[in-house]
């Protein structure tokens, strides 16, 4: 996709729209990271419209990511300071996205666990209602799962 940039500057600029289009980014999400403090690079014009660069599509798609990763707007915050800082932060940031690439690989290991638990129920609950009851997977006399049917989900 294009981007369509703003008329009568020299620089091309664009707007929230077209980087919506180009990042597959809301508007309003463009705008949060605005008010949040997320964007210091963005420019307004003299209307008070923010414009972007190219310079600026890096950033927002780091920040959409990061966001979207579970990371705290404060935190996302911080590593925007450090980009703004320059070189000096370089170590900084690298230990940032470490850090955070070893909590994110933490949360996907809990949802592929919670991913497999719903998939045996859904079949636990497929074998129940195929055979009109869950006791077929009961110990005898209990409600309790037998153990080998449980261990289908370790």
């Amino acid at each position: 996709m294009e981007l369509t940039p703003c008329q009568g500057e020299r620089m091309t600029k664009y707007t929230i729209g077209d980087i919506s289009r180009k990042l597959n980014v809301s508007n309003d999400a463009v705008r949060y990271y605005d008010k949040e403090g997320l964007l210091p690079f963005a420019k307004r014009n003299k209307a008070g419209r923010r414009e972007f660069t190219d310079d600026d599509l890096g950033y927002i798609e780091v920040i959409d990511c990061l966001k979207k990763s579970g990371i705290p707007i404060k935190d996302i915050a911080q590593f925007i300071d450090w980009c703004m800082e320059g070189d000096s932060t370089l170590d900084e940031r690298l230990d940032f996205m470490e850090t955070h690439e070893e909590q994110l690989e933490e949360k996907i290991k809990v949802l592929e666990m919670n991913l497999a638990f719903l998939r045996w129920k859904i079949w636990y609950y497929q074998t129940a209602a195929e055979a009109g009851t869950e006791s077929i997977h009961f110990i005898p006399g209990t409600t309790q799962v037998k153990p080998e049917i449980r261990d289908i989900f370790k």
